[in-house]
């Protein structure tokens, strides 16, 4: 949600009355509305809410489990440490169609066949989480957060009324495969979202799981049955084009990872090689290599024992993104170096050769672009490891 349109969502949200005592009407509608991408990164695989409509009562609401605002205190360190806290946020579906449309985003409606019964229900719920002291939750982008929400609540509602069909998807697809149809393989979006997983993406996910994404969302209801009087129905009843933008492609950029990546590898093998030739070192390229890595090896950590991000954990990235590289930066800036430094070399070694072996076995799916970075770190690493005491002064 753009920043400058929370605040007036946000307010709209508290100081509308609460009308869960009101009893729709038979013309009412419960609906699944799905969203089009955006072009920021978080809106880049779309978004789910649901929409109450009664034209008897002149209602038509909006409930919208994606509201999050960068203003919070301590919004970035309580998203590094994984305290992500989103809202549901109920206002006039004019307001949520308006902005969609001024974003250029498609918008499809999915009303769902329920009794007068079952929409009262939802309506009851509904009206329940938007309480002030109910609407915030502890987000997460693949268990917790806008889609899945409705997964749950229709769940809740309809109990074992509802049968999801998994005919029409593909199968034994893993976390990691399912972000990554998303958005493009060679974004930094995707390089960022691919280093800081670890292996939990790389599970594979239940239809039902697929559901985090807006996407499935809306093909799993489409194709869903819902039983009526014992008699299966389709649990769809109508489907409406609210808006009918053209979908947006990522956009791409020439300054890519891959592009980035494979020059600066480039540039450090040449340097390694100039090294080579002359029988010395250069310590800056050292440093700065040495640093970085470890830094990133830092960040990695702290995700994966201090944070509580659900795919933090057991991330073999840092094989490569060793941390305590940072320390052996400042080592590295020193004339005389200690002999058990080409020892941590070939440790360094060992470790580069046991991603590709995780890689085949699936343990873990690493980021393609950070390739010509593998390769780089292999050759400087055994570089280092033959001659980092032989260097001329």
């Amino acid at each position: 949600m753009n920043k400058k349109y929370f605040f007036l969502i946000f307010l709209l949200s508290i100081f509308s009355p609460l009308k869960a005592q009101l009893q729709l009407s038979e013309y009412a509608e419960v609906s699944i509305v799905t969203a089009g991408p955006g072009e920021e990164l978080y809106e880049a695989f779309g978004h789910s809410a649901i929409r109450i409509k009664d034209p008897v009562l002149k209602l038509d609401l909006i409930y919208n489990y994606g509201m999050f605002d960068f203003n919070q205190p301590n919004f970035y360190s309580n998203f590094a440490k994984g305290n992500m806290i989103y809202s549901l946020a109920r206002y006039d579906f004019k307001y949520f169609i308006a902005s969609y449309r001024r974003d250029k985003r498609w918008l499809k409606e999915q009303v769902l066949n329920l009794t007068l019964q079952e929409k009262q229900r939802y309506f009851k719920f509904l009206e329940n989480n938007a309480l002030p002291e109910n609407s915030n939750y502890q987000y997460d982008p693949y268990f917790d957060n806008c889609a899945t929400k409705l997964r749950d609540i229709t769940k809740t509602i309809l109990g074992d009324k509802i049968v999801f069909n998994d005919n029409n998807l593909e199968k034994n697809l893993t976390f990691r495969q399912l972000t990554n149809h998303e958005i493009p393989w060679n974004s930094w979006g995707t390089f960022g979202l691919n280093l800081i997983a670890g292996t939990k993406l790389d599970e594979q996910a239940t239809f039902e799981q697929y559901m985090y994404l807006p996407d499935y969302v809306y093909s799993s209801f489409k194709d869903a049955t819902v039983y009526i009087k014992n008699q299966p129905q389709e649990l769809v009843k109508s489907e409406i084009t609210l808006l009918n933008f053209k979908e947006k492609e990522a956009k791409s950029s020439i300054y890519n990872p891959f592009l980035i990546f494979s020059l600066l590898a480039l540039l450090g093998i040449y340097i390694t090689y100039k090294d080579f030739k002359n029988n010395k070192r250069t310590k800056a390229l050292d440093f700065i290599l040495f640093f970085i890595t470890g830094l990133i090896g830092c960040a990695l950590f702290f995700l994966w024992f201090f944070s509580t991000h659900s795919t933090a954990p057991n991330n073999f990235n840092l094989l490569w993104a060793f941390a305590p590289n940072v320390v052996i930066a400042f080592v590295l800036l020193k004339t005389h170096l200690p002999e058990w430094l080409k020892r941590y070399m070939q440790l360094l070694l060992i470790l580069l050769v046991i991603i590709p072996i995780l890689w085949i076995v699936k343990v873990q799916v690493f980021p393609t672009v950070v390739i010509p970075i593998l390769i780089f770190l292999l050759v400087r690493y055994y570089y280092l490891s033959k001659r980092l005491l032989t260097f001329k002064i």
